[in-house]
């Protein structure tokens, strides 16, 4: 459901980027996600009864492929079917031959440049998929858990311990030191002195550092170098050995001494027991904390010292830390700035070497007098160690290549540049053309991941911003607030989606309620919506298909005066949406269109024109009428692009090459805002006398008078006489200076409205009415007031917004007048 949202989002923008005579490109690809897909196919591969360790490389690879066949085109044919009009003939993908040696050569230089290097470091280890993460591949997430207090005998003593808290018991066994802050003054006796780490009795010293919090826990810290972060950097400091018990599949290893070879969470429960009937534990508390799992397998990580290949990223990140700030490329909603600087202001390394097989393997060779070189071939690693070394004796067969594979987000970095080939060909026409592109849509979880580091590459491989704007959906969520996803089962199928309720209405209900950044509360209601709102269009095409035209037929002065509200009605909508299109607010640019379409065409504009029942119509108003529903198709194609087709076709003979898609998008011209603003009021009145039939019981085919009495120095306006005559049915409109005795009444503004009715008013309850109206209205103008005798508000709030508060005020201190006037002689 994310993706559908990304990819609506995208192809809104680029059909009406389109529409507006620019040569737009949407340039579609997929990445080759290494860990996702090769834990796949290692799956598939046990259910033929064929493990990994038994094929070569070359032999898994032809498998990876085969399953990237299978699997790797189904989310590009979901898009189309979505109707993304993407320029399908340049898909990439990130191993296809001119990315995969992008990315080749961009290692290889940036080695050469010193960014990349080969160390020990504490990374992110995946037991499951048994390869490194980056700090952005870990999900943390809050469980409940249990924090274990131990203790530690003090070396040389009789009754003298330590004791220490730990949620991960299992990890003493890999203990090289006690940790205390020296500003505790509880444990001044312990400085200098040893402890016996419990079961494999180890002789461990007590350190001293102001690391250490003394209010968590006891006060006292286990330091254990190979199995986390903050040990590893107290352990560096104070010199401290390192004892790695884990395998990489998250089992001990021979170091730990004992349970080897047993599961990590196994020997956690066994390991408790063992402590207790040593008699070193404590006690046990229920504790809620933090713990990293991989994004891609769900498996809890595990803190690991590897040899790794990482990239510096401070030097680089600067640069694109300043080019958001400064809005050289705009984030919509901006508040994201905040998070992106946080991230950049604490980069950190980036691993980007991965243990798998599927990917782009890590051009970096081994020689036997352990040196390395980095080349983009085995025979160009040979030369250049000969060039290097003096090894006259070496055999190519003598090197070998780093088994490693890179991260996958090692590629998309280039994205931008790579699909234009622009790494291997800077000067080419495509990438001196398209880059830099103009908008990026994309989730705010992969701020970092990618949109980060496409800046980076953008400014030192192009000295270029990749894109101008990036848009930041929301997540997609089901009714429970729980993100729509895969593993949860909680996300139906596009597919079902699109075959119930039309591509078109899935991508309306998506968009209805998705403003960027905030989260999408998906409920299938919402497509049924949108659904619903192609049956209305398609309806209003039915009725206007259906009318005949008699060109002997004057044009009706109702009609002519609805074509020209609405003409003003669409251009200053036009202009709305221009607006919020330019803001990036996509959902309310969709709503304001739906409103046009449903409320102004379908519900008042062709009631307003429509002929009386089996009449023809005069060409003018049908000609005029057609052609605004041209525009709203227009308009309306970016979201919906199905069934505007369709009813572009429809509406006038045309060849089938001559699509929407490539029309002219609708510009907003001058309109008459009185107009509008005249029409605003006759709607009520109309609706007020379809009201009062109805409370009447009065049928619409039987006639009424209308009456119209202003109440202030302004002249009656006439334009809309004949289309009020029309819609209520009336044999004439008056004016009138005094009331209409005996007439049902209503106000609209300050204006009275008198329906005669020929029959005795019911006094009683139009004074009920009209009371409580004037109770509404009473506290309406309390509410104004308040705002306008705030001088916060009037001397901050934009000229316009006080302007129309005090019209609000005149308008209801003008409607409580007439309101009393009318009780008053209700009561006489």
């Amino acid at each position: 459901m994310g993706h559908m949202l990304n990819n609506t989002l995208q192809d809104v923008l680029v059909r009406r980027a389109r529409m507006q005579g620019k040569n737009a490109l949407w340039l579609p690809g997929t990445d080759h996600a290494s860990i996702a897909t090769e834990a796949k196919v290692v799956a598939k591969l046990k259910e033929e009864g064929i493990d990994k360790s038994e094929l070569t490389r070359e032999q898994f690879l032809d498998h990876a492929w085969e399953w990237k066949e299978k699997h790797g085109g189904i989310i590009l044919e979901q898009l189309k079917k979505l109707g993304a009009s993407c320029d399908w003939d340049r898909t990439r993908f990130t191993m296809d031959e001119a990315l995969y040696d992008s990315v080749i050569d961009v290692f290889i230089d940036l080695y050469n440049k010193g960014l990349i290097y080969r160390g020990v470091r504490m990374v992110n280890w995946d037991p499951s998929a048994l390869t490194a993460l980056s700090d952005e591949e870990v999900i943390h997430k809050e469980v409940q858990s249990k924090l274990y207090y131990l203790r530690y005998k003090v070396e040389g003593s009789e009754d003298e311990w330590v004791t220490i808290a730990t949620t991960r018991p299992e990890t003493i066994l890999g203990d090289t030191a006690v940790c205390i802050n020296p500003n505790d003054e509880r444990y001044t006796n312990l400085k200098g002195k040893r402890v016996i780490v419990p079961l494999v009795n180890r002789s461990v010293p007590i350190i001293e550092d102001e690391y250490v919090d003394m209010e968590f826990g006891t006060g006292c810290l286990k330091i254990t170098p190979a199995h986390d972060i903050n040990d590893y950097e107290i352990g560096f400091k104070h010199k401290l050995d390192t004892i790695d018990i884990f395998n990489d599949n998250g089992t001990l290893s021979e170091k730990a001494e004992l349970y080897i070879g047993e599961d990590r969470f196994v020997v956690r429960k066994k390991i408790v027991k063992d402590l207790e009937n040593a008699g070193n534990l404590v006690k046990i508390e229920d504790y809620v904390n933090k713990i990293g799992y991989s994004e891609r397998t769900n498996e809890v990580i595990e803190p690991k010292l590897s040899l790794q290949w990482f990239m510096k990223m401070e030097e680089m990140a600067k640069p694109a830390l300043d080019i958001v700030m400064d809005d050289t490329i705009k984030f919509h909603p901006a508040k994201f700035k905040n998070t992106y600087r946080h991230w950049m202001e604490n980069v950190r390394d980036w691993c980007i070497s991965r243990q798998l097989w599927w990917g782009q393997q890590i051009p970096a060779y081994y020689l036997p007098n352990k040196e390395i070189v980095v080349a983009k071939s085995k025979e160009d690693a040979f030369k250049l160690a000969q060039e290097k070394y003096d090894l006259p004796d070496l055999r190519i067969d003598d090197i070998q290549q780093d088994e490693d594979v890179l991260d996958t987000w090692f590629s998309s970095w280039l994205w931008p540049i790579s699909v234009f080939d622009g790494i291997r060909y800077p000067d080419n026409e495509d990438i001196k053309y398209y880059y830099p592109t103009n908008d990026l849509v994309t989730a705010p979880e992969i701020l970092f991941f990618w949109v980060a580091r496409m800046i980076m590459a953008g400014q030192e491989y192009r000295k270029d911003i990749p894109f101008k704007n990036v848009y930041l959906t929301g997540i997609v969520r089901d009714k429970q607030g729980r993100k729509m996803s895969k593993q949860l089962g909680n996300s139906p199928d596009p597919i079902e989606l699109m075959n119930k309720y039309g591509a078109d209405g899935v991508r309306v209900g998506m968009l209805l309620t998705s403003p960027a950044g905030n989260d999408l509360p998906f409920d299938e209601m919402l497509c049924e919506q949108g659904r619903n709102f192609s049956n209305k269009i398609w309806n209003a095409l039915r009725l206007v298909k259906g009318w005949e035209v008699d060109e002997s037929i004057k044009q009706p002065d109702s009609s002519s005066v609805s074509i020209r509200w609405f003409e003003a009605k669409l251009n200053s909508t036009i202009k709305v949406i221009d607006g919020l299109y330019s803001d990036y607010r996509i959902s309310e640019a969709l709503m304001a269109l739906y409103k046009l379409i449903w409320d102004d065409f379908c519900s008042w504009y062709l009631e307003m024109i429509k002929p009386a029942y089996q009449k023809p119509i005069d060409k003018n108003t049908l000609e005029k009428t057609v052609e605004f529903f041209e525009k709203l198709m227009k308009l309306a194609h970016p979201f919906m692009p199905f069934i505007t087709e369709d009813i572009w076709h429809h509406l006038a003979e045309r060849k089938e090459s001559e699509s929407i898609m490539v029309s002219d998008m609708p510009t907003a011209w001058g309109f008459d805002k009185k107009l509008l603003e005249t029409m605003e009021i006759e709607e009520q009145v109309i609706i007020a006398i379809r009201s009062l039939r109805k409370d009447k019981n009065i049928p619409n085919k039987e006639p009424l008078e209308l009456f119209i009495r202003k109440n202030n120095e302004e002249e009656a306006n006439h334009t809309f006489d004949s289309v009020i005559t029309k819609l209520c049915n009336l044999t004439g409109i008056g004016y009138v200076e005094e009331k209409v005795p005996g007439a049902s009444s209503f106000i609209v503004k300050s204006t009275e409205f008198f329906v005669p009715l020929g029959d005795t008013i019911d006094k009683e309850a139009e004074i009920l009415k009209l009371e409580e109206e004037l109770k509404y209205t009473k506290g309406f103008l309390i509410s104004v007031s308040k705002k306008l005798s705030n001088e916060r508000f009037v001397n901050n709030a934009p000229e316009k917004v006080v302007e129309m508060e005090r019209k609000k005020l005149a308008d209801a201190e003008s409607r409580i007048k007439v309101i009393e006037e009318q009780i008053k002689e209700l009561n006489a």
